[in-house]
């Protein structure tokens, strides 16, 4: 995974991730000067994955993932100018 992305669990609901988009760029605008943006624009973006985090523990009960009724986990991309890879750890028995 790259260090502009990061991983949440919620519910899949209308309009969440647009709520998302429009609550991060409120807080930390996208375009403002950082400075970080010297060659790359894209300190917003490393700001925005330490607000959502970057990984999540999801239980998993008798092999099956044990997620709620609506609930998802959401790969949240934002600086796509890299390929990326996502990783998946199993701990346990």
């Amino acid at each position: 995974m790259h260090i502009t992305a990061a991983v949440i669990v919620n519910d899949n609901e209308s309009g969440l991730i647009s709520d998302y988009q429009r609550v991060l760029e409120m807080f930390v605008p996208y375009k403002d000067k950082y400075a970080h943006n010297i060659g790359e624009d894209n300190a917003a973006s490393h700001i925005w994955r330490q607000l959502m985090g970057h990984q999540v523990v999801m239980p998993i009960t008798k092999g099956i993932l044990d997620l709620g009724s609506w609930e998802q986990i959401f790969y949240c991309e934002f600086d796509c100018r890299r390929t990326k890879k996502v990783i998946v750890k199993i701990i346990g028995e």
